[in-house]
């Protein structure tokens, strides 16, 4: 137990809270699935390791990065490659919308979110897609001039309006719906049924608390 104490000392030293809790949580598991009446940490040690893998869960070694000997800290690398992916990912929606309606990724990405979620005002069409204002009307017009949605007013707010997806924008969006997939499937093509979950789950983390702090600021 020693051992445990020594570990929580020095994490609480680096204000690991978050894993200091984590680690509590595990020592009281532990003292009700095992019948160990010493307080070895390496049997402590053992035991969540089994737990661990048990739950489906690895314990993952540090990976290697370029210029982490240098001092390049993860925050930079996620970061450099989030923007990567979004460049690859967009130079594969592009490939998919060659010789289609679509100008740009953004437009068919407006009608997937207005299949996916309905009809929805200008605003919320554009704060969905994390666009500024401008650039989202821009999309929004263009969709308006090729006749894929349509728009009407509230009776609520004149200032705003509704827009809908029209049958031609649902066929056109069908019609290349299988290109799109394709350019989706490359972006995350060498990665399993189960990372892919994963992935979801921290990159949903990540996109909702930055929602948040969004709309606090606004």
């Amino acid at each position: 137990m020693y051992l445990i104490v020594y570990y929580c000392t020095k994490l609480l030293e680096m204000m690991y809270y978050d894993l200091i809790s984590e680690v509590i949580g595990l020592i009281k598991i532990y003292e009700k699935e095992t019948d160990h009446k010493s307080q070895d940490g390496h049997l402590f040690a053992q035991w969540m390791n089994e737990h661990y893998k048990k739950n489906d869960h690895q314990i993952i070694s540090e990976p290697e990065w370029e210029g982490k000997s240098n001092g390049r800290s993860a925050d930079s690398v996620i970061n450099t490659s989030l923007v990567h992916l979004y460049r690859y990912a967009k130079l594969n929606a592009k490939a998919a919308i060659a010789n289609t309606s679509f100008s740009t990724p953004d437009e068919f990405i407006y009608l997937i979110s207005l299949v996916s979620l309905g009809s929805m005002t200008k605003t919320a069409l554009i704060k969905l897609n994390v666009h500024e204002k401008s650039a989202g009307m821009q999309i929004v017009n263009r969709l308006i001039n090729n006749g894929l949605v349509e728009q009407a007013s509230l009776d609520s707010d004149k200032r705003n309006r509704m827009i809908h997806i029209t049958s031609k924008g649902t066929q056109v969006l069908n019609d290349s719906m299988q290109n799109i997939k394709k350019a989706s499937s490359d972006v995350t093509e060498p990665l399993s049924h189960l990372e892919k979950l994963e992935l979801i789950r921290l990159m949903t983390k990540l996109e909702s608390f930055h929602e948040s702090k969004t709309r606090m600021i606004s």
